[in-house]
This record gives structure tokens, sequence and C-alpha cells, in this order.
């Protein structure tokens, strides 16, 4: 359907409504570029929106429109939509540039230089957890921050006239855009395919394990576009535990101009932040120097050291001291839906984990909480699994579950994965899940939420997911 007749005049084309799409449309027009909008939806979300706003704006939906894409001046691509779209690779192929929200963020930062600095944060896992950890470093550290992107806001959201952001979510205190000393963006795969001159201060691929390969052809082609983060930065900070987190290219004028690692192993010597044991604890240390006992820190569980390592490196490299970065540390108590503990009933702990859409994120979660639970635990998982190889989950449930709890469209597949190594059930619904770990939960253990999978066959999202798994849970709570 077409709501308006396409302009003669060269202009901007948003492929794709949404938040994203939705917040580079308002930017472009409110700056006065032409602009037109297309989406394969017959009623996207945010159209209302843009039409009660700028009523005038050619739109065209149902499908994407090839013509109105062809004669665009740039494509601006939402990050749903992928470039082999058809009608997306037939106009790039044309020789139409495509760009995404982080390439028009990028742009607006440096024709209007602030000093505000760009650290850029992506990862399979973890990058929420690791962006808003940051975040707090940076503005307990008494620096004005703005913190977005993939996480929630986005970025040209932020850009928009008059748009405040807040310094501190726990004061009235506000931030204009022009004042903020640094951007902390969380960047999706997604993002990362459509930005060009990024050129962050610090970049960071926090972790690699496949995912999004219903999108890839395969985890090569993902990883090239996580890669893409690397381009133009100052400090490259890098997973020495993951050789998959490290810059493939290491000269010429895209290549990080320095390099620095972190990792959780006791031999890693060279790394800027490693943990080392002394005699039964496990500290965190810069060089020689202790910066924190892992048992002072508020989040618990080996992923979240990970994530610790990884914020400390980030932080130091942007000139935080690490005496204010700990304080952080002491009580960053997490994200919902990342490992949340809810509650204990009858001795077992349960823990929404729904953010775990991959199966290295399920991993992560095993293997940090795993030990802390010595009767072992139930795992509840499936959804759709984005062409994930289920696999992997092999060694690491074999070692801590005692049974999975399967739901979702994908439950076939993990159970022909896991079958061999640990007991199997299958719930039609969510709380039926939760009954049944209910029962098959042991005293000292744990029964985790970590789905491996998307949730959009019986969700409205991994938070909808996640809150429907607490509610379940403290139903029992209440009557347990």
């Amino acid at each position: 359907m077409e709501l308006d007749i396409m302009s003669q005049v060269k202009q901007k084309v948003v492929v794709g409504l949404g938040k994203t799409g939705l917040s580079c449309a308002r930017f472009l027009l409110q700056q006065g570029v032409p602009v037109a909008v297309t989406d394969n939806r017959a009623q996207p979300p945010g159209l209302d929106h843009l039409l009660m706003d700028y009523p005038s704006v050619t739109v065209s939906i149902g499908k994407f429109d090839i013509d109105l894409m062809m004669g665009a001046e740039e494509l601006v691509v939402s990050p749903g939509v992928s470039l082999k779209e058809n009608a997306v690779k037939k106009a790039i192929d044309s020789g139409v540039p495509a760009i995404g929200d982080i390439e028009l963020f990028c742009r607006y930062l440096q024709k209007n230089d602030n000093g505000g600095r760009i650290v850029a944060i992506t990862g399979s896992n973890a990058k929420s957890t690791v962006t808003t950890l940051v975040g707090d470093m940076i503005r307990q550290a008494g620096y004005s921050v703005i913190v977005a992107g993939n996480i929630g806001l986005p970025v040209m959201d932020v850009l928009l006239s008059g748009k405040t952001v807040e310094s501190d979510p726990l004061t009235d205190d506000s931030l204009n855009v022009g004042g903020a000393d640094f951007y902390v963006l969380e960047l999706s795969s997604f993002q990362l395919e459509t930005t060009h001159t990024l050129n962050a201060f610090v970049a960071t691929i926090l972790n690699v394990s496949p995912d999004h390969l219903d999108r890839y052809e395969g985890i090569d082609d993902y990883i090239t576009a996580k890669q893409r983060i690397y381009n133009g930065c100052d400090v490259a900070v890098v997973n020495a535990d993951d050789q998959k987190t490290y810059p493939v290219t290491v000269s010429g004028a895209d290549s990080p101009k320095n390099l620095v690692t972190f990792s959780s192993q006791q031999s890693a010597g060279t790394s800027t932040y490693q943990c080392k044991r002394v005699n039964v604890d496990d500290y965190i240390y810069r060089d020689d120097a202790t910066v924190l006992a892992i048992n002072d820190m508020a989040l618990t569980g080996g992923h979240n050291v990970q994530n610790a390592l990884a914020a400390l490196t980030i932080g130091n490299a942007i000139g935080l001291l690490d005496e204010s970065m700990a304080n952080t540390l002491r009580t960053f108590l997490g994200l919902a839906h990342r490992c949340q503990v809810i509650g204990q009933i009858d001795g077992v702990a349960w823990i929404n984990d729904s953010k775990g859409t991959n199966t290295g994120a399920t991993i992560a979660a095993l293997n940090g909480l795993g030990p802390q639970y010595p009767a072992g635990m139930v795992l509840i998982a499936g959804g759709v699994g984005k062409g994930a190889d289920f696999s992997e989950l092999k060694d690491t449930v074999k070692q801590y579950v005692t049974a999975c709890v399967l739901i979702g469209d994908d439950a076939p597949l993990i159970e022909a994965a896991l079958e061999a190594v640990c007991e199997i059930h299958h719930a039609d619904t969510l709380d039926l899940a939760v009954f049944k770990s209910r029962k098959l939960a042991e005293i000292g253990g744990a029964v985790l939420l970590s789905p491996a999978c998307a949730s959009f066959d019986m969700f409205a999202g991994f938070e909808d997911r996640g809150n429907k798994f607490i509610t379940a849970v403290e139903g029992g709570l209440a009557c347990g």
C-alpha cells in the first residue's frame, strides 16, 4: 500500500520501521532531509507514530518497494532487515549505498564534534550486562555518559532535538547529548553490517559462539560482521580466552591502534586484568596489584567474572581508576533475565536466564552457576533455535544438568542432541515446565530457565518469556 506519491527528489529510504527505523526517519525528517519509508509488513510497528508527526511522508508498505529503493540516494536499513533480502540486495547491487542507524549516529558525531568518545561493545553474549556495567562505572567515576544502541534506546532517539537522557536513573539529573563525555553503545552483528565509520575509541568483541545462523551463511560470516567493530578503533579490548575475538586485521588504516586483553585464566600473564588464586580465595589483579576479591562482587558466577574483567579492561583503557571501578562491581546487581535468581522453594534455587537465546549463553550460564549447586540443575530449554547446533550443549549439560524440560518448536532437536546425557521431559507450556521442574529438582539444586533459543514461537520476546517464568515460579513461592 502506498500512502503518498513517490518523490522524484533523491532521498534517503528507510527500510524497515520498528523502533530503529522510526528513530532514523524522525531524525532525518527533523533535519530536513528528504525521506521515504518502505516495509514488507502491512502494519509495521511505529507507522501510526510516524504519520502522526509527518503525515505527508512517503510510505510504501505491504512489501519492500524496489522502485523506491532503486531511486534512493541512500538506504537506511533497520537491523531486522537482512542485506540479502531480494529487494535490498538488488538496490545495493545497482550501486545504492546502504547504512544503518549506527552509521548515521557516527556521522552526526563526527560532523558536530563535541569531544564525546564512543565505547563500542558487541559479542554473542553478555553485551547488555557489560554495556550497562561500563556505563555505571563511567557515571560513578564522575563523567557524563549515554548508554544506547541494541540495549533498548535507539541512538537516533538520543540525537533528536531537545532529547535528554538521564545521567543517573536514581536522580532527576538529565543530560543533553551535546554534553556527553562517553557514548557506550551495545552493537549487534546486524547493526555492524551497515556501519562503515564507527572509529570507536574503545571497541570489544566479548565472546563468539554460533548465533543467528538462520540469517548468516555460517559462523565465519557471523564473525566477519562482528569484526567490523574494530575498524578504525583506538583500542581493541580482546578476550584472551576466546581466539575468535581477536582482530583479523592487525595492520592498515582500519586496524586497531592498540590491543589489550583480559583473561579469567590463572596463567594469562600478559593480560591487563586476570584472575589469580591466593590460598583459597580468588582475586582480580592488574599487573601485580589486587583490584578486587571475586567474593566481593555483587554479581556471582564464573561468567560474571568474565564480564567484570571485560568492563575493567574497557574502563582502564578510557582512564578510569581501579578503586572506582571496584566500588561499582561491589554494588552492580546485573540485569533482569540474565541469570537472575528469583528465589528458593523447598531448598531449590530458581534462576531466570531468559536472555540465554543461543547455545553459547546457556553454556556460559551452566558453567558459571553449576558449581554452586552440588545437587545438580534442572534446565528448561527450547524455542526457536535459529539454526543452532544443540550438540554443543552436550558436554556442559552432562556435567551439571540432571534433567531437561523442553518447550517450543525446536524441542525435538534439543532432545535428539541431549537424550544420551540427561533425562528428558517435555511441556506444552512454560507453566507446565515449571510444574515438572519442581518435581524433578533436588534440595541443594537449582532450576534454570536458559532456553538456548529465541522466544517468538510462544512469547512476545525474551522479556515476556522471563516475566511469565517469574510469575509461574512466584506462584510456587507463594504456596511453597
